[in-house]
């Protein structure tokens, strides 16, 4: 008689995190962005994912490592005034139902990711978008030097 073996993957919170942050960063270069992981906003909240587009399009990714980290978590709407477009990024096994119809939604893993639903598109101010640009642009010097 032989036994087959069921192996199942289950990943911790961070490392989902991680990946789907990583895939959600790589969709976003494939798709003529330029990402940055981590970006505080001037209202205190911080972008996990947020990238700039070849025309000065923002672009805002929210990652949920699963249902209780979306649950508990309400601040998604302080992420509209501070980009053109706003995604939410899971994992594939991530129940996408219980998610809000109005983000966008991006399906990831650590290799990459799909957009599942087009986020609107919703036009920053100009004023607003050029201190945004400028923020991200220096973030992005500054940490080239970091490490």
């Amino acid at each position: 008689m032989s036994a087959v073996a069921h192996l199942e993957l289950v990943f911790s919170r961070p490392e989902t995190t991680l990946s789907v942050t990583r895939g959600a960063a790589r969709l976003m270069m494939d798709m003529g962005y330029a990402p940055l992981l981590e970006v505080c906003l001037p209202n205190g909240r911080r972008a996990d994912v947020m990238a700039i587009g070849r025309k000065g399009d923002i672009v805002i990714c929210e990652v949920k490592s699963g249902v209780e980290d979306y649950r508990v978590d309400r601040k998604w709407h302080e992420y509209g005034p501070f980009c053109d477009a706003f995604f939410f990024a899971v994992a594939p096994e991530f129940p996408q139902p219980i998610l809000p119809d109005e983000p966008g939604l991006i399906v990831a893993d650590g290799f990459g990711g799909a957009v599942v639903r087009d986020a609107p598109v919703i036009g920053l101010a100009p004023a607003r978008r050029k201190a945004l640009t400028l923020a991200f642009a220096r973030l992005g010097a500054m940490r080239t030097l970091r490490d």
